[in-house]
């Protein structure tokens, strides 16, 4: 009767796995009232036998199995987008987030910007390009959103009118107010005259760059924006 009982389920088995035309649809139901109501154990292994006769004709005597390689394959998954998400902000940090960049420069003015009794920041009011929203016009400071070389270049200009007038200016770049660089000029042998410098500095997150102007010193006659203030990230450096 056992072996009977055996064979009942192979064949069972068969049919569960590759379910036949409408006509054997019979023969499986005999067989499967047959094997539930064998009294004894069946010798199932590792297949869930009471799944397979009492709940579903499907085989999810294998659902087990299936649950554990889907939980195994999504977790791989998890970790492969992990994974992609990470190199995605490592090239972001060497490519696409490279884009950091300003120029600005001072109003037009007839007059003169200072002097003034103790050293001013210079206000670079006309933004022409602020890629990375670093460079802040109402303090005349850029601020560094992250750690890198940078590029600066300023320009003095001024104009006193008449020849023989002392021409007297002073502007340096700082960084976290120390003096990094300066242009100056001091003499009555021209009416007007400019100077320009431009230097690399490392910068940290949230290091401070501006221009100012000395104190007892005076910027005049810039009518076309001849007083500049810009500077770029050359490339990217992690702290």
């Amino acid at each position: 009767m056992k072996t009977i009982a055996v064979a009942t389920l192979g064949l069972l088995g068969a049919l569960c796995l590759c379910p036949a035309a409408a006509d054997a649809t019979s023969t499986f139901d005999l067989m499967r009232e047959t094997a539930v109501s064998w009294p004894g154990s069946l010798p199932c292994g590792g297949w869930d036998c009471d799944c397979v006769f009492r709940r579903q004709r499907g085989c999810c005597c294998v659902a087990e199995s299936v649950f554990a390689l889907e939980e195994a394959t999504f977790m791989r998954m998890v970790h492969m987008w992990e994974s992609l998400s990470s190199l995605n902000d490592q090239l972001g940090e060497l490519t696409g987030e490279r884009k950091v960049a300003f120029t600005a420069a001072m109003g037009p003015m007839t007059g003169c910007f200072g002097p003034f009794t103790s050293n001013v920041p210079i206000p670079y009011s006309n933004v022409q390009y602020n890629e990375g929203l670093g460079y802040n016009p109402a303090l005349g400071t850029f601020t560094a959103q992250r750690a890198g070389l940078y590029s600066f270049t300023f320009t003095a200009f001024s104009f006193v009118g008449t020849a023989g007038e002392r021409l007297y200016h002073k502007v340096q770049l700082m960084k976290n107010g120390q003096m990094i660089a300066s242009v100056w000029e001091d003499n009555r042998e021209d009416s007007e005259d400019s100077g320009t410098q431009t230097i690399l500095l490392q910068l940290r997150r949230g290091c401070q760059v501006y221009v100012e102007l000395l104190s007892g010193r005076l910027l005049c006659g810039d009518n076309q924006g001849r007083n500049t203030f810009s500077g770029y990230l050359v490339y990217p450096l992690t702290e």
